[in-house]
């Protein structure tokens, strides 16, 4: 197989949509003839699910006399265990065991009911025995099976002893609601809080918005020292994020700002808004005046552009008092008061992505939104070639898990266990509000399993971005992705994530409309953020997102929201500089084929091509009507042509695209470097040349760019007196010319000229170019 080739999307023909048949026998597990219409994008995985659900009149130790309870479920060599719960004759376990088909060896389950032991072997109670091939199956959207009474049997199963336990037995897939939840035989090595690290789950981002906080003014600030006027500013923090004004530029004891800060804050309301007002006593020193904690829930909510709020004054307590009570507080409870208008901003979207491969555009508030366009369904089948993430055992292992995000709502599969071939076959749904939407997915390897050897991050196998609208509509897609991450040796392939995507358009006049509207809310055009404000809020929208799903359990580390987020997108790259100048040059290079052309049909390259354009000019100018329809026409032709060559399946990522191939080690060490720097001063300073160098060139090309446009300018401004009289004259004449001539002649004349034969063109400069050379610029001004 070739590099390139190595980098391609393949096909990896999975089995989907009539797997779902679950007829007949399978290896000897009854089944139904059902079909499951919610799973039809994976392949088929059978499980027989055991619900153990409680346990009655459990007959306690006889020699302890203590009853601590816990179940064991086993099939073949695979054994399954409930929590003990201590003295309990009648326990509550709810707990779910899923055993996979493909690993089953036996034909008979046992469920074991034991007592903990501190000292010796766990005290045999009793158990009870299933045949597998008289276990009923399930598919949803069945409803669940109802749990069952089952009498305890002796350990020969020869009589029954006392005490029952309530069990659920069948056979279903992944598409069973108990799957996520339940406890997996191809994870049994993992143990305690591990078992909770692996199981699928569905997240939402918090709800995101805007604080905009307008500092208009304060009264009466009274600095410490007297016989100085205040240089006052306020200073306002939200959790970690900290904004201040500018220093009043007015020297008094009421100062004005009229200034906006803004923050992002996350329902639910956790953090308040802590304001202080602050004088600049000196360079190093900055002396609380005020202090005032407003709870967030005190201010309204605006969704239009409408400046309904209302301002209003605060007062702001002496810095250091406001926790004293009783009579002094009451003494001191007045410092200064601050003049505010604050509002949660509704109608804006919180970016905690790039605006280049955003999944959401819709507003904070609810009210604002439109109803869904259509649904994205993704099914995750499962990836291939997946190379050792760490060392277990003293050998190489991988436990990945995959996660999507598009939207608000995250989905994290199950960790599939000591395997570079894991098949997860987990389907999930998205709203679609908007097709101009891509939807994130990467794969990582946890770290978390509840070993001895746990590391702090899980780490990035790779990931994959589809565009909604490069999908077509209705079309189920199945291909294998290659995951390619850059590492500081190079780019690096680790392995192939197979999925099956489908776009289902609910309304296609909607969806047509939609490609007129504005990308993002009105908001942010009527009221735009500057675009560092937007880096900073993009920033903390993340820091929010991530920290929040930290939280949940099983919680989405902050490492992984952060690779799905880019959060490292804005930083320099010599790699990424350069991708992106291929870009504009692969761009421009359409422009110069044309002018390449044109300069070849005016030296005559091809005589036969040279004499169609001289007839095709003679046409548009006889009928200057059929310009234009002739260029629409021209168009619409070179679309339909390329309608052969469109691309049958979703773009990747693309090595060559990136200039990740070819990458100089020295430039791809630069891009991992921490921010500020940790590598050695003499390679910083190394860098700092080469980047010098670079931006020199980059100067020298923006230069001349302005050299050329003041040129251009100086043709009227008398610059040079001489140049611009000879232009004004050629103007004149040029104005009576084509007054006298019509248009259709000098446009002939001037064609005809542009085309003329070599003989008769001569190899100096042009005339007009010989002077445009000759005006003066601004450069000899400059130091």
């Amino acid at each position: 197989m070739s590099y390139h080739e190595d980098y391609a999307l393949k096909d990896p023909n999975p089995l989907l949509g009539e797997g779902w048949r679950l007829g007949g026998t399978v290896s000897g597990w009854r089944s139904a003839d059902k079909f499951a219409s919610t799973y039809d994008l994976v392949e088929q995985m059978y499980y027989l699910y055991v619900r153990v659900v409680k346990a009655k009149d459990l007959q306690p130790n006889p020699i302890t006399m203590s009853c601590d309870p816990y179940v064991e479920v086993k099939l073949g060599n695979y054994k399954g265990t409930t929590r003990h719960l201590d003295r309990k004759t009648n326990p509550e376990w709810q707990q779910v065991f899923a055993f996979s088909k493909e690993r089953i060896q036996s034909s008979t389950l046992e469920v074991f009911v034991k007592y903990k032991e501190m000292v010796g072997r766990d005290d045999y109670v009793g158990k009870v025995v299933f045949d597998l091939n008289e276990v009923p199956t399930r598919v949803p959207p069945d409803s669940p099976l109802a749990p069952q009474w089952y009498r305890l049997e002796d350990r020969r199963g020869e009589g029954k002893v006392r005490g029952e336990i309530m069990l659920a037995v069948w056979i279903g897939t992944q598409a069973d609601e108990a799957f996520p939840e339940a406890w997996h035989s191809d994870a049994a090595s993992v143990h305690e809080e591990g078992v909770t690290n692996i199981r699928s789950k569905v997240y939402v981002s918090p709800k995101l918005w805007y604080l905009r906080v307008n500092v208009i003014e304060a009264q009466d600030v009274q600095p410490n020292v007297r016989g100085r006027m205040p240089e006052a500013f306020v200073k306002a923090q939200v959790g970690n994020q900290v904004l201040k004004t500018k220093i009043c530029s007015a020297a008094n004891l009421n100062p004005l700002w009229n200034e906006d800060l803004i923050f992002v804050v996350a329902e639910p309301f956790e953090e308040q808004l802590v304001l202080t007002v602050e004088d600049r006593e000196s360079p190093r020193k900055d002396a609380v005046l005020g202090k005032a904690s407003l709870p967030l829930t005190l201010f309204e909510k605006r969704l239009d552009h409408r400046p309904l709020v209302q301002s209003r004054w605060f007062d702001m307590e002496k810095f250091g008092f406001g926790v004293l009570e009783g009579e002094t507080r009451r003494e001191l409870r007045f410092a200064t008061r601050i003049h505010l208008r604050v509002c949660l901003e509704g109608a804006y979207h919180v970016m905690d992505e790039s605006t280049m491969y955003i999944s959401d555009q819709r507003p904070t508030a609810r009210q604002l939104w439109k109803p869904p366009i259509g649904i994205l369904e993704v099914g995750m089948l499962g990836a291939k070639g997946l190379l050792p993430m760490k060392m277990k055992d003293g050998r190489g292992a991988t436990d990945a898990y995959c996660v999507a995000k598009y939207g608000q709502k995250w989905v994290r599969t199950r960790t599939i266990v000591g395997t570079f071939t894991p098949n997860w076959n987990e389907q999930y749904t998205w709203e679609v509000f908007d097709p101009c939407t891509v939807i994130t997915i990467g794969v990582f390897d946890n770290c978390h399993l509840g070993s001895g050897e746990q590391r702090a991050k899980d780490t990035r196998i790779g990931k994959v971005r589809i565009r909604l609208s490069t999908l077509e509509t209705d079309r189920v897609y199945t291909q294998s992705y290659p995951l390619v991450v850059l590492q500081p040796s190079g780019v690096k392939k680790m392995g192939e994530l197979q999925l099956a995507v489908r776009f289902t358009c609910v309304s296609l006049a909607n969806m047509v409309y939609l490609y007129g509207q504005p990308l993002l809310p009105k908001m942010h055009y009527l009221h735009p953020f500057t675009v560092n404000q937007l880096d900073s809020l993009r920033y903390q929208a993340m820091s929010t997102v991530a920290a929040r799903l930290g939280r949940a359990e099983p919680p989405l580390r902050k490492e992984v929201v952060e690779y799905m987020l880019d959060v490292e997108s804005h930083m320099w790259s010599m790699r990424r500089s350069k991708s992106n100048f291929l870009r504009i040059m692969s761009l421009l290079s359409g422009t110069i084929g044309m002018f390449k052309w044109l300069g070849d049909v005016r030296h005559w390259t091809n005589p036969i091509t040279t004499a169609l354009v001289h007839v095709l000019l003679l046409i548009l100018i006889g009928y200057p009507e059929l310009i234009l329809p002739t260029v629409f026409l021209y168009m619409s032709v070179v679309g339909l042509w390329n309608y052969r060559f469109r691309s049958r399946h979703p773009p990747h990522m693309d090595t060559k695209l990136s200039w990740a191939e070819a990458v100089h080690p020295d430039e791809m060490d630069e891009e991992f470097d921490t921010f500020p720097t940790s590598r050695p001063q003499d390679m910083v300073q190394m860098r700092y040349d080469r980047l010098r160098s670079v931006a020199g060139r980059i100067q020298t090309v923006v230069g001349d760019m302005a050299t050329q446009g003041e040129r251009l300018r100086s043709l009227l401004s008398w610059r040079d007196p001489r140049a611009t009289f000879l232009f004004i004259l050629f103007t004149l004449c040029a104005a009576v010319v084509l007054y006298v001539a019509p248009f259709r002649v000098v446009a002939l004349a001037a064609g005809l000229y542009t085309l003329r034969h070599p003989r008769f063109r001569s190899k100096q400069p042009s005339v007009p170019s010989n002077f445009f050379r000759r005006l003066p610029s601004r450069i000899d001004s400059m130091l």
